[in-house]
């Protein structure tokens, strides 16, 4: 592709992106990853028009890889993989349906004499090569953008949730939350909560008791409040309430820094039954009436895991109930078949 340097077009290409560049290095002692990631988008657009106005073929990637190497010799990202990726970034989010969405939010908008630009140059590029790995879908690699910059994730940690489909059992559990919750807390609490949840970093037998899941859990607290999601805080198991002469005790229970309440988990090794319900929805009344809730406290919130549910029971169940509950399930092993111990957690 030598014959590529001859060409008046492609030399003014080159010249162009190298004063693009250049600008870019000097920005980028003020904001190394957020020009990082407008220089690849613009490398992506770049990269896909000119193959498509011309008839220059693969073969300008690698001719335009040399060059940038050839001129930037310190300055990694030149390689022909990694433009190949900066094009496959741009196509990914502005090609499709969502493209003005996209475009649109990767222009600078100005905000009080303050440049902002949006969510996509907030995760380092490593992030984006590896979401544009693993997922198909441009509203999904959206979501894993968002969750990265709200929970601080590592590449490691972001991995994971993409291996345990976060995307599609965030928000799916069976609830109650938006006849028994005020507005905006129903949809924070409907969205923090999972369906099924990935209980893989458990050795326990198929056939383990609802004391061997409970323990199994909280010795491997860390890895269960990364299942969780952020904001849970780690009360106590079998926590004691006193009820008149008579004790109970709540299997595990949480606060939620962002909800401001108090999350009460019963575990089920069994299927669904309707029963469970009423002995949550005691628990619930028993924190929020007579213990633990303070007075500018949230309603405290139940969320029941069990083995396995029937829709129409659930629902049922939940009806006409003014306590906030939701139920999902839990397995132990999905189809990835992998531990997450191989994955670097976050402090928490």
């Amino acid at each position: 592709m030598n014959h590529l340097n001859k060409e008046d077009d492609y030399k003014k290409l080159l010249i162009d992106l190298k004063t693009k560049i250049r600008q870019s290095q000097i920005k980028a002692s003020i904001a190394v990853n957020s020009e990082l990631i407008q220089l690849y988008w613009e490398l992506g657009n770049i990269i896909v028009e000119k193959q498509a106005q011309s008839k220059w073929g693969s073969g300008f990637i690698e001719q335009l890889s040399k060059d940038l190497r050839n001129e930037f010799p310190d300055m990694g990202g030149f390689s022909i993989s990694n433009l190949r990726y900066c094009k496959t970034f741009y196509t990914f989010y502005a090609c499709l349906a969502i493209r003005e969405q996209v475009v649109r939010e990767f222009q600078v908008v100005e905000f009080q004499n303050n440049t902002h630009y949006s969510c996509f140059d907030k995760i380092p590029w490593g992030h984006h090569v590896l979401i544009l790995k693993k997922i198909k879908d441009p509203l999904e690699g959206q979501f894993y953008i968002q969750k990265t910059i709200e929970n601080n994730w590592s590449r490691s940690v972001l991995q994971h949730q993409i291996e345990s489909k976060l995307y599609k059992r965030q928000g799916k559990s069976l609830n109650n939350f938006v006849n028994t919750l005020p507005k905006p807390q129903s949809d924070l609490a409907n969205e923090l909560l999972k369906d099924p949840y990935h209980f893989d970093f458990l050795q326990l037998s198929e056939k383990h008791s609802e004391k061997e899941l409970e323990k199994a859990l909280t010795d491997q607290i860390m890895r269960f409040l990364l299942e969780l999601g952020t904001g849970f805080s780690f009360v106590g198991k079998q926590y004691k309430l006193q009820v008149g002469k008579r004790e109970y005790f709540v299997d595990l229970l949480f606060y939620h820094l962002q909800l401001r309440c108090f999350v009460v988990i019963e575990l089920k090794v069994v299927e669904f039954e309707p029963e469970f319900i009423g002995k949550l929805n005691f628990y619930l009344n028993v924190i929020d009436d007579d213990q633990l809730k303070h007075i500018s406290d949230e309603p405290t919130i139940g969320i029941l895991i069990c083995k396995s549910r029937d829709q129409i029971d659930v629902e049922y169940s939940l009806k006409g109930l003014k306590t906030p509950i939701g139920i999902s399930e839990y397995e132990l092993k999905n189809a990835l078949q992998k531990s997450i111990s191989a994955f670097q957690l976050p402090q928490i």
